[in-house]
């Protein structure tokens, strides 16, 4: 595996020091959003995705037969079958492709290994704490677009992310209305973040972008170009309905996740701290 280059770093490469500092000097009253959704086996999927979640207990019997010291020490512990592409997570810049091509040029041949990427992968992004805006634009329907006239009052600066409230979040409980559709950015939004150097950007829906598209024989145009034209990653499934809520419009973002050699996403759980 070859390890990230800052060109493969994307967007995230203009996280710095200096802008970590920036988005800690936001936190006063040290208040803290958890944005990440519960993960179980009724979480809204995209088709053909799932996730299991499978409890083992072979180990707590086999240690009730043959005990582990005086102390009787026992456990269980589970296993999962599933994509990192579902629930709260990062998209890498080796999800999507336009035709054979990812970012930076690179095809699906070269991305592709025995069991991962090998490049582009979750463990080639950096984790993220950087100065993050909540754009309020609830409530919003399927298909409904996210123009400019959404951003007049933010102004980002490179390494800054950009999430969307679109109340769309509150049907997450409902897998069949969630999955029915969604709002989000429109493509002239999608250019706009990318020329203002915006390391990251998402919402509170299952993708990025109107679903029904803008234009119906160009779906998910809007995080293909993102993310494989401009190195924009991508979070999906945020919870931004207390954040929104509370009026809360800058914040420092913590964004971590597993370190998943060659995934095409990561779960993560980012927190808001204000």
């Amino acid at each position: 595996m070859l390890e990230a280059t800052a060109h493969e770093a994307g967007m995230l490469r203009h996280v710095t020091e200096a802008k970590r500092l920036q988005a800690l000097s936001l936190v006063r009253e040290g208040r803290l959003y958890d944005l990440g959704r519960v993960l179980d086996e009724r979480s809204p999927v995209f088709p053909g995705r799932f996730f299991r979640q499978t409890l083992v207990t072979t180990a707590h019997h086999a240690n009730s037969v043959m005990p582990v010291g005086d102390n009787d020490v026992t456990w269980i512990t589970e296993v999962f079958s599933s994509t990192t592409q579902l629930g709260t997570h990062l998209d890498t810049l080796g999800h999507l492709q336009m035709g054979e091509r990812a970012y930076g040029g690179h095809s699906v041949a070269e991305l592709a290994g025995p069991s991962g990427l090998t490049r582009l992968g979750a463990e080639t992004v950096p984790q993220i704490v950087t100065r993050a805006h909540l754009v309020d634009v609830a409530p919003l329907e399927p298909g409904d677009v996210i123009g400019l006239d959404a951003v007049a009052a933010i102004d980002p600066e490179p390494g800054d992310a950009v999430l969307f409230h679109t109340g769309w979040g509150a049907h997450w409980g409902d897998a069949e209305r969630y999955l029915s559709g969604e709002p989000g950015p429109g493509l002239a939004l999608a250019e706009w973040l990318a020329e203002r150097g915006v390391a990251l950007t998402g919402c509170d829906t299952w993708s990025y972008g109107p679903v029904p598209a803008e234009n119906p024989d160009r779906p998910f145009e809007v995080p293909q170009h993102l993310n494989v034209e401009h190195g924009v990653f991508v979070v999906e499934n945020l919870d931004l309905c207390a954040l929104a809520a509370d009026g809360v419009r800058d914040f420092a973002l913590v964004l971590t996740f597993p370190k998943l050699r060659g995934a095409t996403g990561a779960w993560t759980s980012p927190i808001a701290l204000t």
